[in-house]
């Protein structure tokens, strides 16, 4: 077993909320995960009380199950209310700090946020807003959208949401398939140091939504909106302007009751429009930021994210652990990579939730957190997005903290929350994901549908229901895109599309999407692995590598974006391939080795392999608008050392 990089104190383990619901089940600590599995009718009850759910659990059986594990029902005779379970304190403590890149900065208290929740409630009820319409969000990561979010909650509508920085065809794509009844937009946005307005795109977005029966802008200036709106539009002060604080009504639904629709990258065509339930996300969110995250009342929960990523909803949840949510909307780079440490000290963040790219971001810049800020109150970092690398682990803990739990983490859109992540009562190995959550039954299947062994890479499963399983696809009346999408691949689990594999250490480690994995000559590489090798080099900025169909199989092309100054020569280009050989193996050397500029990602930073293999084929990309730098493809087309 390899040497920990992090092991938290016996005081620290002891005292965690972990072990604290250990201790309530009854259940020995490193049983907790294979009890939370094996009895989820009793774990998922405990759940409920342990975490004083509001609303009423019903005397039937936590769990169901049919013929199929997409079958399964949770609590099926319950009733609650999502937000309810989020508004449960009335307080003068913080509910939100907002921060903006320009220096904006906007507090709420608990009292306030339930009294701009009570404002909107009515205001949705007057435009005839009820259970099971839907209310669409474009917004920037501002107090206002979780207001909106929990309005529309409280009355049993459906929210969606998608980040400003979203061109009029991606929102469209998006909002379109929903049909929503009011539209919160924005008028601008900061990002990188520039205000970008967006008043043109949302009369495009406005024009081809003809559902909607109201359209509220949340100005990007305190001074009112700086362009004209499209007709009919108020602004979020005039939709209120009528309705004064009063007592959040919250109607009691079931616990399967619409909560969310979330959104697929769609970078290889729509988007698909998955339908989240309220209850499963509830307590799915309990378990992860209350025995995972270890979040306590009136800690401070920032998680770098926009409202089109599913971390933003995630990141809503931290209230009903009675968290302060830190809001920071604008780049995290601007102007310098010490802008969201600056965030931790001014705020006493206690959990940060960034990006693996973010924080090989920092590696690179040279900034050590550890000599130019303080971090006294950060006890948690999670990373998500891509898989976060040795180099990443080790950078953390030298460069930023040393007693500070990271935890890895992986789950995605499609059930908004984790599979696998972190524990605090565990030690952090580098480069490994800590182990499952409680209640997932993860394993390693190979091509056969069997369990791998330890070490061994395969396809990420889980092989039992869990709550946050999507209700299903919007417009997808059989069900039969929604079994395709998770349960085709193998009879009986839940197929997550990682390539993975398991730890000696009771881990695990991502290898990337599988349908970006490469296979020359018929064997699987996962993409992270040629990542870790090239990414640590000082002359490249990062990277991007596909197998590219040739002569009757496929070969490894490599893409860099070579540091400033740097140029891509016969050098260059074989220390990158002695890395990969030395690092990795022979079969994972890129038969092809190119220069880009840039790498196009996602709008929530992923890269995007498939579209630049589509790219390289001659295929189209069926969807530019999910991508926040789409004219970065262009370097990649028509080259001729592909040909």
């Amino acid at each position: 077993m390899g040497i920990p990089l992090w092991t938290p104190s016996a005081e620290r383990s002891a005292g965690s909320q972990m072990t604290a619901f250990a201790a309530y089940a009854g259940v020995g600590a490193l049983d907790l995960h294979k009890w939370s599995v094996t009895e989820p009718d009793r774990f998922w009850h405990l759940v409920w009380d342990w975490c004083e759910v509001v609303g009423e659990p019903g005397v039937g059986p936590a769990l169901t199950t049919g013929d199929h594990l997409a079958d399964a029902r949770f609590f099926p005779d319950a009733t609650l209310n999502y937000a309810e379970n989020l508004l449960r304190r009335h307080d003068d403590r913080p509910a939100m700090l907002f921060r903006g890149e320009n220096g904006t900065t906007r507090d709420l208290s608990w009292a306030d946020l339930q009294a701009l929740v009570s404002r909107l409630q009515q205001a949705l009820g007057d435009a005839g807003v009820g259970p099971g319409d839907r209310v669409a969000a474009w917004l920037p990561n501002l107090p206002e959208a979780y207001a909106v979010m929990l309005a529309t909650a409280s009355i049993g509508a459906a929210f969606s949401s998608t980040s400003p920085d979203f061109g009029a065809g991606g929102v469209v794509d998006r909002f379109g398939q929903i049909e929503p009844t009011v539209l919160f937009a924005t008028d601008g946005y900061h990002y990188g140091g520039k205000r970008h307005d967006v008043t043109d795109r949302l009369a495009e977005v406005v024009a081809a939504l003809p559902t909607l029966r109201r359209v509220v802008v949340v100005p990007d200036s305190p001074d009112g909106p700086t362009g004209p709106l499209p007709d009919g539009a108020v602004t979020f002060d005039g939709f209120l302007a009528l309705h004064a604080a009063g007592p959040v009504a919250f109607e009691p639904l079931p616990f399967d009751h619409p909560l969310y629709i979330l959104f697929s990258s769609g970078t290889t065509g729509s988007p698909k429009c998955i339908v989240h339930r309220a209850g499963g996300l509830l307590l799915k969110h309990h378990v992860e930021y209350r025995l995972h995250c270890d979040v306590r009342p009136d800690d401070r929960v920032c998680y770098f994210t926009t409202t089109g990523w599913m971390m933003w909803n995630w990141l809503a949840a931290g209230l009903a652990a009675e968290a302060t949510l830190v809001l920071y909307d604008g780049s995290p780079f601007h102007s310098g990579p010490e802008r969201l440490f600056d965030l931790v000290d001014a705020t006493g963040t206690t959990l940060l939730g960034v990006s693996a790219k973010f924080i090989d971001a920092v590696a690179k810049s040279g900034l050590r957190p550890v000599d130019s800020h303080d971090l006294s109150t950060l006890r948690t970092v999670c990373s998500t997005g891509s898989p976060l690398s040795h180099e990443g682990f080790a950078h953390v803990y030298a460069d930023w903290k040393a007693d500070l739990h990271l935890a890895s983490i992986s789950g995605g859109t499609d059930l908004c929350g984790c599979l696998v992540g972190g524990d605090p009562t565990l030690p952090v190995h580098a480069g490994q994901i800590q182990g499952p959550v409680l209640g997932q039954a993860m394993d390693v299947f190979d091509e056969h549908g069997e369990p791998a062994p330890t070490g061994q890479q395969g396809e990420l499963v889980c092989t039992v229901p869990f709550p946050s399983m999507p209700l299903g696809f919007w417009n997808d009346p059989d069900g039969d895109r929604y079994h395709a999408a998770y349960f085709e691949r193998f009879d009986g689990a839940w197929h997550q599309g990682d390539f993975a594999e398991r730890t000696p250490e009771g881990g695990f480690i991502i290898h990337g999407r599988s349908d970006a994995t490469l296979n020359p000559g018929g064997v699987r590489i996962g993409t992270a692995e040629i990542y870790r090798q090239v990414d640590r080099l000082e002359e490249v900025v990062e990277s991007l590598v596909i197998d590219q169909s040739w002569e009757g199989d496929t070969r490894i092309v490599l893409f860099v974006v070579p540091a400033s100054g740097v140029e891509l020569d016969d050098d260059l280009v074989g220390r990158i391939r002695v890395a990969i050989r030395s690092g990795a193996s022979p079969r994972h050397v890129p038969a092809v080795v190119l220069a880009v500029p840039d790498l196009p990602r996602t709008r929530s930073g992923k890269l995007v392999e498939l579209a630049v293999r589509n790219v390289v084929e001659g295929r189209p990309v069926t969807n530019l608008e999910a991508l926040a730098n789409p004219e970065a493809l262009e370097a990649f087309r028509n080259r001729p050392e592909l040909a």
